[in-house]
């Protein structure tokens, strides 16, 4: 029982130390966020990683994360619309830039966007939980039915 016990602290040790001699110490996570989308549940990074045709070049190397919300509705406001069973994402969309910025040309003060679709409304897949989403429904009470609306995202409707 000891040799054993001894012989998985001595693994766990030699294991920690291959572990952390895996990792440089300098390691500064030099990961960039370049879309993180809420509303549509897709997170976009980039990094600099070294070439595997030539190891003394580094490329440019994107991770696309998508999850797909199980059981999205059509229109996410209302509980009773039918299932979601297409997701469309398009990069154009996703890395658009609509806060607009302040540029100077010749001498003057402008505002400018990035994007010319700012208006058109967002398709989301999920709740973003920063915005309230409600809805309404029947409800019947001593036989007359009223329309009541109802929260689907307390947390984001109430304040603390």
């Amino acid at each position: 029982m000891k040799s054993s016990l001894l012989l998985c602290v001595a693994l766990a040790v030699s294991l920690g130390f291959v572990l952390v001699a895996g990792y440089p110490e300098d390691s500064g996570d030099d990961e960039h966020v370049l879309v993180n989308n809420k509303c549509q549940c897709v997170t976009v990074t980039s990094k600099f990683v070294p070439s595997k045709e030539n190891p003394g070049e580094e490329v440019l190397e994107r991770n696309i994360r998508i999850l797909v919300p199980l059981r999205a509705r059509e229109n996410i406001s209302d509980p009773m619309s039918p299932l979601r069973t297409t997701f469309v994402y398009r990069m154009t969309e996703l890395c658009k830039k609509c806060d607009p910025v302040e540029i100077e040309l010749g001498g003057e003060i402008y505002k400018a966007q990035q994007s010319t679709s700012c208006n058109e409304p967002e398709t989301c897949y999920t709740y973003n939980r920063d915005k309230c989403y409600t809805t309404t429904f029947p409800f019947s009470y001593h036989g007359e039915v009223k329309k009541v609306q109802a929260v689907l995202t307390p947390a984001s409707c109430y304040a603390d």
